[in-house]
């Protein structure tokens, strides 16, 4: 599921908000369209959440993310917390110039019996 929200132009202090969310799948991408007039800055934050049963052991989950076709960010760690829930998560910023849009993309890896639950890409202008 994705959900955008652009707050209006004409309000004092114009902000956008956009995300999008997938539950239990291993890609999750992020269009941003292009704003004519203005430069923006974004804050990022990408979240892979993961569980495991409680005997499970050797599990483990990774994250790959990109920018506009360009690797920013990669990890892979052993799965903690057997029978509850993990995360990997990152946080960075970016600068859009006028006229240019934005994607995001994460992409997923899980192994030794971890399970996805939700991938969230997430991007508020700040």
């Amino acid at each position: 599921m994705m959900r955008r929200h652009r707050v209006r132009e004409d309000e004092a202090a114009p902000r956008e908000h956009w995300s999008a969310r997938v539950d239990g799948g291993d890609v999750a991408v992020l269009d941003i369209p292009a704003d004519l007039k203005r430069e923006r800055r974004f804050e990022i934050d990408c979240r892979f959440i993961v569980r495991t049963r409680d005997d499970t052991q050797g599990a483990w989950h990774a994250m790959r993310v990109s920018v506009d076709g360009a690797q920013e960010w990669s990890r892979r760690i052993d799965t903690a917390n057997p029978g509850a829930s993990d995360s990997l998560d990152v946080h960075f910023r970016r600068d859009v110039p006028a006229g240019r849009p934005l994607r995001i993309v994460a992409t997923t890896e899980v192994g030794g019996g971890a399970q996805r639950v939700a991938l969230v890409i997430e991007a508020e202008e700040g």
